[in-house]
């Protein structure tokens, strides 16, 4: 029995090049959805800068560059109170299928599976920040 390799077409996430490809499509998908699509686009008024520095943020979770410098765990708090804390984990769940989505359509390899694991953590994490909020008040 001989074994069959497949072999991956999809390139590395190598470059912040790859990661503002990623960020860029993703976003442009959430911001279509019909759940997402509406709060992202009710609270981010500047597009080019939000995706700059989500560019930033993920350039500093997969390759340890320190560019980024913002608080994601206040950013989705406010976004909840935006929301009239009504975020739920549905919201997280679409978030992050669309992200695995993408990430398939366009990469393949060991800093693709970081990407995933990372939101993966990530998304409970801020989720259970958003819920500790809420009854703290």
């Amino acid at each position: 029995m001989s074994a069959i390799v497949v072999m991956s077409t999809k390139a590395e996430i190598k470059s912040r090049k790859d990661i503002a490809l990623l960020v860029n499509t993703f976003y442009e998908k959430v911001r279509k959805e019909n759940t997402l699509g509406p709060i992202f686009n009710g609270i981010i008024s500047d597009w080019d800068a939000h995706l700059e520095i989500l560019t930033d943020f993920w350039e500093s979770q997969l390759f340890l560059k320190r560019k980024y410098t913002g608080d994601p765990i206040k950013a989705h708090i406010k976004t909840d109170d935006y929301m009239g804390n009504t975020m739920a984990m549905e919201h997280f769940g679409i978030w992050l299928n669309l992200w695995f989505a993408t990430i398939d359509e366009l990469f393949s390899g060991e800093t693709a599976w970081i990407a995933k694991n990372r939101a993966r953590k990530m998304n409970t994490m801020l989720f259970m920040k958003i819920f500790e909020h809420r009854t703290a008040k």
